[in-house]
């Protein structure tokens, strides 16, 4: 029994279990933006980078990509709804809650600036996607509009997340190795920065309590 357990299951196996598992969470990463998708994104990549399949890493790029669009698409059509209803609705105003009122003032002035290809960076930096999903919903962007700046967003997104994974499985020569380093380096690039803001707010406003009056 000990034998059996400590046996990796098969690549076929892995696969009928890790594609599905990876598409359903992604998907629900994006409505409900609490699931680190990227790091399911680069953990999904350092298992296939050890898998002889050469089809795999291909197979974890699309079903990412696919997943968080279909999230993003579905996230925005609820946001629409609430945008259009007369008191609002719980999709609209937990979107509001995640947004902070400079972020999204930010992402307002860069769509104003430059458009849908803010979509595409909104999705590569960290805390970006909700502020500018926000942005656009309460600016009125048409969901044609939004698609054709979600889809290469998705693209890159996945590409991006992907490919730290690879880094993580080339590096180490278990699976297992590859995938902590993968959610560590993850974790480090989507939480970063909101911790450095945190520091930065409380440098401020002690600063501006020490300041003479």
């Amino acid at each position: 029994m000990a034998r059996a357990a400590g046996q990796v299951p098969p690549e076929s196996t892995q696969q009928a279990l890790g594609y599905p598992s990876l598409f359903i969470l992604v998907v629900l990463g994006s409505l409900v933006p609490v699931v680190p998708t990227g790091a399911l994104v680069s953990t999904a990549a350092v298992v296939a980078f050890h898998q002889t399949a050469w089809f795999s890493l291909l197979l974890v790029f699309a079903v990412g990509a696919f997943a968080a669009f279909l999230g993003d698409i579905g996230l925005y059509w609820l946001g629409q709804r609430g945008v259009r209803s007369r008191n609002g609705s719980r999709w609209l105003a937990a979107l509001r809650d995640r947004a902070a009122p400079d972020r999204l003032e930010q992402a307002r002035r860069k769509l104003d600036e430059h458009g849908v290809p803010v979509l595409i960076l909104s999705r590569l930096v960290p805390a970006g996607r909700i502020p500018v999903m926000l942005a656009c919903l309460l600016g009125g962007m048409p969901l044609r509009t939004f698609v054709r700046g979600d889809v290469p967003a998705c693209l890159a997104w996945a590409g991006a997340y992907g490919l730290i994974g690879i880094l993580g499985g080339s590096l180490f020569p278990e699976p297992w190795q590859g995938v902590v380093a993968a959610v560590a380096l993850t974790l480090l690039i989507s939480g970063g920065p909101a911790v450095w803001r945190r520091m930065r707010g409380r440098s401020r406003d002690e600063t501006a309590e020490q300041a003479p009056r």
